[in-house]
C-alpha cells in the first residue's frame, strides 16, 4: 500500500475499533512512518547521551539497487510477511521453501505477529507496534502473491488492466520487462499496480498462472481485516479470533469502497489529500477529524523530539538532550521496530521454519 493505505485507512480502521482520535493518530503516524524511516545509526546528544535507531525503508533504493533490497532485513517482517502457504507453525508447504516466502492475506504468520503484539502491548510504544503491525497486515494484502526475495514466482508477464485511464511509459514496460527477465524480487516486475487502491488487472506470475486483482476489493477487506484485529488488540485476545469482531460497520465498509474506487490518481500523495478531507468532513459514522501526516522536517515526529528540520542526517549532529526525548513519538517508534523485528526474526519466523536476519 501507499500513504493513503498505510496512513488514511489505517486511521479509518482503527477509529472503527473504538480508539480515540489521539490513539488512531498515533497508529496510523507509525504504520506509514515505516515507509519514511529511512535513517539509521546512532543519534548524538550534546550531554554524551546517544540513541540507536533502525531504519524500516530506504527512499534511495530504486529498481537498479535490488541486491540492495535483497540485503535489507526488514523486507519480510514488514513489507513481505510471508504467508507459509495458509499453514500453521510446524507444517510446511507443498512446493518448496518458496511456498513459505510468498506473501499471503491474514495468514498465520500474521495471525502469530497480532498474537505477540496484543500479549504485550502494556508497554510505552504498544500502540507504535501495533501501527507497524498494521503496516506488516495490510501490505499482506497488496502484496499477495508476490514475495521478499528474487524468485520466478515474481515474475510479471502480459499485463493489463480494465482502467482505461491506466497507463503505463515505455520506461515503466522496458524497465518491467528487464526486471521480470531477471526474477525481480518482490513486485518490482509490477511497478506499484499492487499499491495502486483503485485498479483492476491480471497478469501472468513466473509459474505460468494467471492472476486476477481487484485492488479496491482487496484493500477494502484489508481495511475490515486491520479494524478486527484492532478489536481484538483492545479486547486483549491473543487467540486473534478475527471471527469473533464485528468489524467495520456496513454502511462504513461501503464507503471505504467507493473512495477506494472514486479516487484514480496515480499520485499518492494527491489521493492522500482527498482521503484527508473526506475524514476532515465527517464522511464516516465515527464524525469529522482533523487529520495529518509529515513524515520529515518541521512538525514531524523526528522534529517533535530531536528539534531536526532536515529530512536527511549528516551523521555529525549533536542534538541537544531533553528529558522529554525518552517519551518521545519518534523514539517509541524506533523501540517498537526494534522490538518487531527482533521477535518476528529471531521467535516467529524460525517457528514456520522461515530464516530471515
Amino acid at each position: 500500500m501507499q500513504i493513503d493505505g498505510h496512513h488514511t485507512l489505517t486511521y479509518v480502521a482503527a477509529r472503527f475499533a473504538q480508539f480515540d482520535h489521539r490513539q488512531a493518530a498515533t497508529i496510523a503516524y507509525a504504520s506509514q512512518y515505516v515507509c519514511d524511516a529511512t535513517n539509521s545509526g546512532l543519534i548524538r546528544f550534546d550531554n554524551g547521551a546517544s540513541y540507536s535507531r533502525l531504519a524500516s525503508a530506504n527512499k534511495m533504493l530504486d529498481r537498479r539497487s535490488l541486491s540492495a533490497m535483497a540485503e535489507n532485513l526488514t523486507w519480510l517482517p514488514l513489507y513481505y510477511l510471508p504467508g507459509n502457504g495458509g499453514q500453521p507453525a510446524g507444517v510446511d508447504p507443498d512446493g518448496g521453501f518458496v511456498q513459505k516466502l510468498i506473501c499471503q492475506p491474514d495468514s498465520p504468520v500474521a495471525r502469530a505477529m497480532l498474537a505477540d503484539c496484543i500479549a504485550n502491548q502494556d508497554t510505552p510504544s504498544g500502540l507504535h507496534r501495533l501501527g507497524i503491525s498494521m503496516h506488516a497486515l495490510a501490505d499482506s494484502f497488496s502484496h499477495q502473491g508476490f514475495a521478499g526475495v528474487s524468485h520466478e514466482v515474481n515474475v510479471v508477464e502480459e499485463v493489463e488492466a480494465e482502467d482505461q485511464n491506466w497507463v503505463e511509459s515505455f520506461t515503466d514496460r522496458l524497465s518491467s520487462f528487464f526486471l521480470a527477465e531477471g526474477f525481480p524480487l518482490g513486485h518490482a516486475a509490477a511497478l506499484n499496480n499492487p499499491d495502486k487502491p483503485y485498479l483492476t488487472w491480471r497478469y501472468q506470475n513466473g509459474f505460468g498462472e494467471l492472476i486476477e486483482r481487484d485492488n479496491v476489493q482487496i484493500f477494502t477487506e484489508a481495511a475490515n481485516v486491520m479494524c478486527k484485529a484492532m478489536q481484538a488488540y483492545r479486547q486483549g485476545d491473543v487467540s486473534v479470533n478475527l471471527d469473533a469482531q464485528p468489524g467495520i460497520p456496513s454502511k462504513d465498509l461501503h464507503t471505504i469502497k467507493l473512495m477506494l474506487a472514486q479516487y484514480q490518481f496515480d499520485n499518492e500523495q494527491l489521493r492522500h489529500q482527498h482521503w484527508l478531507g473526506d475524514i476532515g468532513q465527517g464522511r464516516f459514522s465515527f464524525g469529522a477529524a482533523q487529520l495529518n501526516y509529515i513524515g520529515k522536517g518541521i512538525g514531524s515526529w523526528k522534529h517533535q523530539a530531536l528539534g531536526q528540520e532536515a529530512h536527511c542526517d549528516s551523521g555529525d549532529e549533536r542534538f541537544h538532550y531533553q528529558p522529554a526525548f525518552l517519551s518521545s513519538d519518534w523514539k517509541q517508534f524506533h523501540d517498537a521496530l526494534r522490538l518487531h523485528l527482533l521477535v518476528m526474526q529471531q521467535r516467529i519466523f524460525p517457528s514456520f521454519g522461515i530464516c530471515s536476519g
